[in-house]
């Protein structure tokens, strides 16, 4: 049987509590749009004489910070987004998405000249009735976050900060300062977890995770790495993700949760570092979103009184789950993080 971390009974009352909670998210909110193609009803162009693919039906959710969303909601928490999104007809629909699942989206600040950051997912249906995704298109913004705007969000993080449980950063944009989490409303969010010590204040950040002051973080392996300037590799052991792990803490002296794939979670506070071991999943797999859905888990946690290590614990539950949800953004309800404690760990486990 896997080691547990965190009691049956205990998960009860950490998962108890979640109904009762308010989280902010703050970051780049993207639309996800799934187009799903039949191969078998392809025809050829007469215009071009390329391959016209046929659309069947068509998926949208919540992306990037909104699938962090979608998680705290399915676990019954309520949520507040913080972000901005353009005037377009994918804003109307991340919207709507959002509004689906009883999120208030009064926070999305409209911008028309803004694109919504959107990832259309293409997945093919080959005559034989098995699927791929084929090859992705990404709309994203390209020019800096202008500093209004910027001012725009801060002043409503201030006002609406005293009214939440806890905050989590979604840092999704690679380029620079073009998205939500540019270095000034870094900075701000830096200066709040200053004032607001006892808030509980997580960063997820795909480039610079590094630059993050005052607040908890939650890299995957990979992102430490880049954040620490160390050799890329495919190949990576436990005992460079604990070195990576343990500097990282040092830089910023708050606690680290670093996601490790299928080697799970490990956590690094001032009592050392803890590794949870991942929970082995037959494939088919989808691992999109499992760190979105693991964030959803730690914060949660977090702030219902759990300390780091069950945080960790809970974060790992719910990625296990998310994974195998193949074609979608994956989420977890209570419900099935209490069945699959019972069905990984045994209903007795303390």
């Amino acid at each position: 049987m896997n080691q547990v971390q965190c009691s049956y009974s205990r998960l009860e009352e950490i998962t108890h509590r979640f109904s009762k909670l308010h989280i902010m998210v703050i970051g780049d909110f993207f639309l996800d749009k799934y187009l799903i193609i039949d191969r078998k009803l392809s025809e050829i162009s007469l215009e071009t004489g390329l391959e016209a693919h046929q659309i069947i039906e068509t998926k949208i959710s919540p992306g990037a910070a909104g699938t962090v969303v979608s998680n705290l909601r399915a676990l019954d928490i309520r949520v507040t987004p913080l972000g901005i999104i353009g005037t377009d007809g994918h804003g109307h629909e991340l919207k709507q998405a959002l509004k689906s699942i009883q999120v208030n989206t009064d926070l999305l600040i409209e911008q028309p000249d803004r694109f919504t950051p959107t990832y259309t997912k293409p997945i093919m249906r080959e005559e034989k009735g098995e699927e791929h995704e084929i090859e992705r298109i990404d709309i994203k913004n390209r020019l800096p976050l202008q500093r209004d705007v910027e001012e725009r969000l801060i002043k409503h993080l201030k006002e609406h900060i005293r009214e939440v449980d806890g905050l989590i950063i979604a840092d999704q944009v690679q380029e620079e300062n073009c998205g939500v989490i540019t270095d000034h409303v870094r900075d701000a969010i830096h200066k709040l977890a200053i004032a607001y010590p006892d808030l509980i204040c997580i960063a997820d950040s795909r480039t610079r995770i590094g630059r993050f002051k005052h607040v908890m973080i939650k890299p995957n392996v990979h992102e430490a790495l880049r954040a620490l300037q160390w050799p890329k590799s495919d190949q990576i052991d436990i005992k460079t993700i604990v070195a990576a792990g343990t500097e990282l803490f040092h830089k910023n002296r708050k606690p680290v949760f670093m996601t490790a794939g299928s080697q799970g979670v490990l956590i690094f506070t001032e009592s050392g570092h803890h590794h949870i071991p991942g929970i082995r999943i037959e494939a088919p797999l989808d691992i999109v979103g499992a760190g979105d859905s693991a964030m959803a888990g730690i914060a949660s946690a977090l702030c219902s009184g759990a300390v780091p290590l069950e945080a960790g614990f809970v974060g790992n539950l719910m990625a296990s789950i998310t994974i195998q949800q193949i074609g979608t953004t994956g989420t977890a309800s209570i419900e099935q993080v209490m069945r699959q404690f019972r069905q990984v760990y045994g209903p007795h486990s303390s």
